[in-house]
């Protein structure tokens, strides 16, 4: 085991930790941008660092595409290769079989996708994904699981289950550099409690250095979205770090870190960025629309990034309609800000007033007190009162 988790607060479920990687020691919670071919679109590393960032995570499918794991290795590593002196994950290519099921097809073997980029057939198998990742070299590495989308129901759930906890024992066999790259399971059951608990004592079975829950933020209602967070979570070792995959809206990040989940990544800020939209405290800021071509105040006026500082926002919406500097500009910001949110919570936590922080961020993004049943149902079950300023709503 190449990792270190120190539970250093909590607060009920929620924790802030270190966790020491072989490359960076990071604070828990966190988010991790994503990084599909090893860069954040329109940041450099240098800009990364300024922001605050711990782990980026990098995807085993794409990099081997292009420009392919063997050069990786030759050269250095994916820290080496693209200059980056913190922590790596990556992901195990798992997910494609989701986002390119046209392109794939799915047995007890592998997944053989057709390549994207030049049509050629590519299995990927438990063993290749390792290898894979054992040549990229990040500090954290996924196992190959047989994800189904939640939306999904019936006995397709069931066999990808089983077939996630097959895999693991090939991804565990597979795995050559235990000493310098942690393998991480992923729990896997769609919506079925049943099917969930049987995945969390399997892989809890196996002693792995962390473990990850897959197959959600893909369509399911949200009541069903914290549930599965909260029985996982629950199950889980109290000793190893926790990663909810997939998930990147503020708000989920808070509920999720309530009930005991430290680790999350999704491409949502920066994407949400190339479409014009930056992250503030009340939600989301559209400046494309026609009311911010006067508007001189910046993005965010608590905000401590170079953005809000230098910039308003009728010159970012100059920028977001016609030049490619307006994405990178609110890239950073959002990036800055998700930051800044994993900064707090940690502190909140370890300072023992979390409950104040979330009912805070509550109150910021809900000033009606229209918060959702979801949140309050998490929080109760959180052990967080958020009645006293909140209204709750279906």
């Amino acid at each position: 085991m190449a990792l270190r988790f120190e539970v250093l607060g909590r607060f009920n479920r929620a924790r802030a930790a270190r966790l020491t990687l072989p490359h960076f020691t990071c604070q828990t919670p966190l988010f991790m941008p994503v990084g599909t071919q090893g860069t954040i679109k329109g940041l450099t590393t240098d800009q990364l660092e300024d922001i605050g960032c711990q782990i980026i995570l990098g995807n085993t499918y794409h990099l081997e595409l292009r420009p392919g794991s063997q050069l990786i290795d030759d050269l250095g590593g994916l820290h080496k290769f693209m200059n980056w002196k913190r922590a790596l994950l990556t992901d195990s290519g798992g997910f494609q079989m989701v986002s390119l099921l046209h392109l794939a097809d799915i047995t007890e073997e592998g997944v053989t996708f057709q390549s994207p980029v030049d049509g050629k057939p590519m299995l990927l198998t438990p063993e290749e994904s390792i290898h894979i990742q054992n040549n990229i070299g990040a500090d954290i590495i996924m196992a190959l699981d047989d994800v189904v989308k939640t939306t999904i129901t019936g006995p397709r759930i069931e066999e990808a289950m089983y077939r996630t906890l097959r895999w693991i024992d090939r991804c565990i066999s597979a795995h050559k550099k235990p000493d310098v790259q942690n393998l991480f399971g992923i729990v896997q059951g769609g919506l079925d409690p049943v099917l969930r608990d049987i995945c969390v004592r399997g892989l809890v079975e196996r002693k792995l250095p962390g473990y990850a829950i897959g197959g959600l933020a893909g369509g399911e209602d949200k009541d069903s979205f914290w549930r599965v967070v909260a029985q996982c979570t629950a199950g889980l070792p109290e000793d190893k770090p926790r990663y909810v995959m997939g998930v990147g809206y503020p708000l989920d990040i808070v509920v999720c870190s309530a009930l005991g989940a430290d680790m999350y990544d999704c491409v949502y800020p920066t994407r949400t960025a190339r479409f014009g939209t930056a992250l503030v405290p009340e939600g989301v800021l559209k400046l494309k629309q026609n009311a911010m071509a006067t508007d001189e105040r910046p993005i965010d006026p608590s905000c401590l990034c170079m953005v809000c500082k230098n910039y308003t926002r009728a010159y970012l919406h100059c920028l977001v309609t016609k030049d490619p500097m307006g994405s990178q500009l609110l890239s950073y910001h959002n990036l800055y800000f998700m930051m800044r949110l994993s900064r707090d919570l940690h502190m909140s936590i370890l300072e023992g007033r979390f409950p104040e922080f979330v009912r805070g961020f509550l109150r910021v993004q809900f000033p009606k007190g229209d918060v959702p049943k979801w949140v309050l149902n998490a929080m109760e079950v959180a052990g967080i009162d958020i009645s006293e300023c909140c209204t709750p709503t279906k």
